[in-house]
């Protein structure tokens, strides 16, 4: 019964509650949860913004590292956001160790699903799930990348900016 007002009401979330926001609400925290992670890490990474993606009640956003991690620097830049994800209460679901594709999933207090993802070449793919919202339109980000913007562009290319420290050995 629950399960129907639910999918009747639209944009109900966790045990019939109703959402207090909507889809562009949504993308906005979405925004401000990778503009804060990665605004602590340091040294800067340069990132770009990957396509947007809706659901029937839920929005995604993606922004893409341009910034070369390197396979000895992977482990620390993992640290680096598991410990800012800790610090900001987030719960931490999963770690994946794998040395290929090494990956921080994790959750906010207030449902939205956030994760690092290290792939091919160490370039790093932050996420941001919303838990069910109401339905609406939602607009691209405003939060300008801190790099060339490569719209249009997808895929986008593979990470092409060296660090001094986060791409420490690699040519």
């Amino acid at each position: 019964m629950v399960l129907l007002l639910c999918v009747a009401m639209s944009g109900c979330v966790n045990g019939g509650k109703r959402a207090v926001m909507d889809m562009q609400e949504a993308g906005d925290r979405a925004d401000s949860i990778m503009d804060a992670v990665l605004g602590h890490i340091d040294p800067a990474v340069q990132w770009a913004h990957a396509p947007t993606t809706t659901g029937t009640c839920d929005v995604t956003r993606r922004r893409t590292v341009m910034t070369i991690v390197s396979e000895a620097r992977r482990g620390s830049f993992l640290g680096l956001v598991d410990r800012f994800w800790r610090k900001s209460g987030y719960r931490i679901k999963a770690i994946n160790n794998d040395v290929d594709v090494p990956a921080i999933y994790a959750q906010t207090k207030d449902g939205f699903g956030v994760s690092l993802i290290i792939g091919y070449e160490g370039q790093a793919f932050f996420e941001v799930d919303s838990p069910c919202v109401n339905e609406s339109e939602v607009a691209e980000s405003t939060t300008p990348p801190n790099g060339p913007a490569y719209e249009g562009v997808y895929p986008l290319p593979r990470p092409n900016v060296h660090s001094d420290f986060w791409s420490a050995g690699t040519p």
